[in-house]
């Protein structure tokens, strides 16, 4: 049983790096190799035994395959369970994992995290007026803005509903993390083009700092969230 690269050979150059894999030691023995498998020699080999050697051998490539291709596939399902169901963003549960990803980080190196989180001031007047399909272009027209304005290390969400969250990995204070939470408000604060209408959506913002304004994730949630609360009442958009 000669391992060579040879098409008249029983084995590829693929079964003998499958026969590596499988504990079996391939020696250089002349033009060809040597096939040793638990301890016994080639030579040592029945017809028998080298046929069923060969068998398993092609049923390990055989379940190799079907490996990778079972994890690539589990790749595109974990993909698609962290996307938003409407846009093109994380969603809740994507984020909030993301959020104990960057807790971790910033506690081990000392690093400052912000979250930004934004209120959509007029969704309702978009349905009521055009509908709910006008309502979910709006939602959409939204994230493809903050994913266009965003800078490279941030992170985008969708909250749920007209809720949405950006995740600020680098800011270096406290007034930087408001000036990009600014730059974005101004950026939702433009008109939308929606079914041939240009239409004011508005939106407010809340941002809350880690670990300056909480100590955990769930606690700058709910800092950024009630923040953003108190500007819709001051802006006199809250419903």
């Amino acid at each position: 049983m000669k391992i060579t690269g040879a098409r008249n050979e029983p084995f590829s150059a693929m079964r003998r790096r499958a026969l590596q894999q499988a504990g079996a030691q391939v020696r250089p023995s002349g033009p060809v190799d040597s096939v040793e498998i638990l301890g016994i020699s080639e030579a040592e080999m029945t017809p028998a035994v080298s046929a069923a050697v060969q068998g398993l051998l092609g049923e390990i490539d055989d379940l190799r395959t079907e490996v990778g291709r079972l994890k690539g596939r589990l790749a595109e399902v974990e993909d698609l369970a962290d996307r938003d169901a409407l846009t093109p963003l994380l969603n809740r549960r994507a984020l909030l994992r993301e959020l104990g990803r960057i807790r971790t980080f910033a506690q081990r190196y000392g690093s400052p995290a912000s979250l930004v989180y934004f209120d959509l001031d007029d969704l309702k007047g978009v349905n009521d007026r055009l509908g709910h399909a006008a309502g979910d272009a709006a939602l959409k027209a939204v994230a493809e803005r903050l994913l266009a304005h965003v800078r490279e290390s941030d992170i985008v969400g969708r909250m749920g509903g007209d809720e949405f969250a950006v995740i600020l990995e680098a800011p270096t204070s406290s007034a930087e993390a408001a000036l990009v939470g600014s730059a974005l408000l101004e950026l939702l604060n433009k008109p939308l083009q929606l079914q041939d209408h240009s239409m004011h959506v508005g939106a407010s913002l809340g941002i809350a700092i880690f670990p300056e304004d909480a100590a955990d994730m769930e606690s700058l949630c709910i800092t950024a969230d009630l923040r953003m609360y108190d500007n819709k009442r001051a802006n006199g958009t809250a419903d």
